[in-house]
C-alpha cells in the first residue's frame, strides 16, 4: 500500500515546474491528485506525462484561471461536487510581471493570482479539508518574501499609487503567502488541518520566463540559471510537506530544504497577518 492511498490532492500550477513535479510525485504515492491549471494545453500534456513516468497513476485535471474569481469559485464548486474530502492543497501557482497589469476583478495580477485567489481557493474547499481524517495545506512562498522588509502596505495593496517595481510586488506576495499560512493555522489550530509555507529554493523552472520581468531581470535570471536547482528539487519540500509523517500535526510554519526556517521579522507580525485575513476576505467578497 502506497503512502497517500485513497487519498486526494490539488496541487494548483501542477502543469510545468515544481508544481508538476509535485504532483507526479503525490500521484507516484498512490494519491487522486487534480493538476489545476489555466492552460488546458499544457495541463493535459502532464496528465499525459505523468500517466507515462505512472502508468497506474491517478491523476485529472481541472480548469483553475486565478486571475479570475468566478473561476476559483467555479474550481472549487465543481471540485466540491465531484470530491467529499481533500487530503492535500498545495497552493503552488505564482506569476511575475514587470509591468502593472489589473485582472477583471480590479485587482493587480501578481497580488490576486499569488496571493487572493489561493486565500479565496482554500477558504471556499475548507469543508472538503475539514473532511478529511487529516488535511495539510502547503503555501509555495519564497525568500523573496525577505526583501518586503517594511511589511505590506495595507493602503495601497494594488500598487495604484507607488512605482510599479515587478520584482519587489512579487516580493511582498511572496510575504502575503506566509503571513496567510501563519494566521490560517491560528485559525485551524483545533483542527486535523495544518497548514505550513516552503520555500524550494532558486529553481530552474519556467518561472520567471512564464512571466514578464523585463530585459534587466529577465538576463539577470539567464546568467544564474546554471547555478539554479532541478524542478524535481525544488519540489522536494512541498511534496515532504504533503506527504512525510515526520510533519504530522506540525502547522504554522516556514519550510526550505525540508526543514523548519526563520522567516523575516515582518512575515512574523500577528497583527499584520490578522488584518492581511480581513482585508482579503473583503476583496474576496467573503466578509
Amino acid at each position: 500500500m502506497s503512502a497517500l492511498d485513497g487519498r486526494v490532492a490539488v496541487v494548483s500550477g501542477g502543469n510545468s515546474g515544481i508544481g508538476k513535479e509535485t504532483a507526479t510525485e503525490l500521484a507516484i504515492m498512490g494519491a487522486h491528485v487534480v493538476i489545476a491549471a489555466r492552460n488546458s494545453t499544457k495541463a493535459a500534456a502532464a496528465v499525459h506525462d505523468i500517466q507515462q513516468r505512472a502508468p497506474d497513476a491517478n491523476v485529472e485535471f481541472l480548469p483553475l484561471d486565478l486571475a479570475s474569481f468566478a473561476s476559483v469559485r467555479a474550481f472549487a464548486e465543481t471540485f466540491t461536487s465531484r470530491f467529499d474530502r481533500l487530503d492535500v492543497l498545495v497552493n503552488n501557482a505564482g506569476l511575475t510581471l514587470h509591468k502593472r497589469t489589473v485582472t477583471e476583478d480590479g485587482h493587480e495580477t501578481q497580488f490576486q493570482v499569488n496571493h487572493l485567489s489561493h486565500y479565496l481557493l482554500t477558504r471556499l474547499v475548507q469543508d472538503p479539508l475539514s473532511a478529511a481524517p487529516t488535511a495539510r495545506v502547503v503555501n509555495v512562498s519564497s525568500t523573496g518574501h525577505t526583501f518586503a522588509r517594511d511589511g505590506l502596505d495595507f493602503d495601497d495593496l494594488d500598487w495604484e499609487r507607488r512605482r510599479y517595481r515587478g520584482f519587489l510586488v512579487y516580493c511582498a506576495t511572496k510575504l502575503a503567502n506566509v503571513l496567510f499560512t501563519r494566521e490560517l493555522a491560528r485559525r485551524l489550530d483545533d483542527s486535523k488541518i495544518t497548514v505550513n509555507a516552503v520555500h524550494p529554493g532558486f529553481v530552474a523552472s519556467n518561472f520567471a520566463r512564464e512571466g514578464d520581468m523585463g530585459l534587466f531581470i529577465g538576463l539577470g535570471m539567464l546568467a544564474v540559471r546554471p547555478f539554479a536547482i532541478s524542478s524535481a528539487a525544488g519540489a522536494r519540500t512541498s511534496i515532504y510537506l504533503a506527504s512525510s509523517p515526520d510533519v504530522d500535526g506540525v502547522s504554522g510554519q516556514y519550510f526550505y530544504k525540508c526543514r523548519v526556517a526563520k522567516p523575516s521579522d515582518a512575515a512574523l507580525d500577528d497583527q499584520a497577518a490578522a488584518r492581511l485575513w480581513d482585508v482579503s476576505a473583503d476583496m474576496t467578497g467573503l466578509s
